[in-house]
């Protein structure tokens, strides 16, 4: 049985983050294939289905654009919130006017994507329902051709949502921009191909009806180049390097 599926996905912004940079964000060229991974776990997750990218087109010319933008210097306290349900009286909460702080970014605008991907069976939590390959699959395209999702899926960071995502049947090359096919066989240096955490997707604490993931987890990159506006994930995936 065929795993495979295409899409398009279309936005007016996108922030894939460079990690090397530390304080400004700053986009990567192309999408990594992990965030490509999280936006498709937006339309559907099980833990014994795990998505893999094969293919990346870009059809419009890359476009950046610089913004600032106010964020939050700190996260919600897990302990906190737990102190606070136990009724010890711990504050919760984030004032933003006291933890916002202005930062740049370097963004890239108007980007639609053609994504090729499969999907593969990792064996987590497996029952017999999770085994039907067939199920997944149906469930996955009828999410996709009716435009279903249990969160917004979204380009990179969440605060740039994907405007369309459409299920294809073939990728229409002839729509991939003049400029993008001007560059030719582009090398887009060492790129993250996606964050393994350390627990595989498994509860530490082996519970999974109280489960505890581990934080703890080393990114992998690969080199790829794009030609013709098309980036070959999948030949690329022997050369990973962590």
């Amino acid at each position: 049985m065929s795993r495979g599926f295409k899409i398009i996905a279309k936005g007016e912004y996108a922030l894939f983050t460079r990690p090397e940079m530390k304080l400004e964000r700053v986009s990567y060229d192309v999408p990594p294939p992990g965030a490509l991974e999280g936006m498709l776990k937006s339309v559907y997750w099980k833990p014994a289905v795990r998505y893999v990218i094969d293919k990346i087109v870009v059809f419009n010319p890359i476009d950046f654009v610089n913004i600032r933008r106010n964020e939050v210097k700190d996260k919600v306290s897990f302990s906190d919130i737990r102190s606070q349900m136990n009724g010890k009286g711990a504050d919760p909460c984030i004032y933003t006017s006291e933890e916002r702080t202005q930062r740049a970014a370097l963004l890239l605008k108007n980007v639609e994507y053609g994504i090729e991907f499969h999907f593969e069976m990792t064996g987590i939590r497996s029952n017999k329902d999770d085994e039907d390959e067939k199920k997944h699959y149906n469930i996955i395209k009828r999410r996709l051709e009716k435009g279903q999702f249990f969160r917004s899926p979204c380009l990179g960071c969440s605060e740039f949502p994907v405007k369309s995502l459409t299920l294809v049947d073939e990728f229409d090359l002839s729509r991939i921009s003049s400029e993008i096919l001007a560059m030719g066989d582009y090398d887009l240096g060492f790129m993250s191909y996606r964050v393994n955490f350390e627990d595989k997707g498994i509860p530490k604490n082996g519970d999974w009806s109280a489960h505890e993931f581990s934080d703890k987890a080393v990114t992998e990159y690969y080199r790829p180049h794009m030609i013709g506006g098309i980036i070959d994930v999948q030949k690329y995936r022997a050369v990973i390097k962590c």
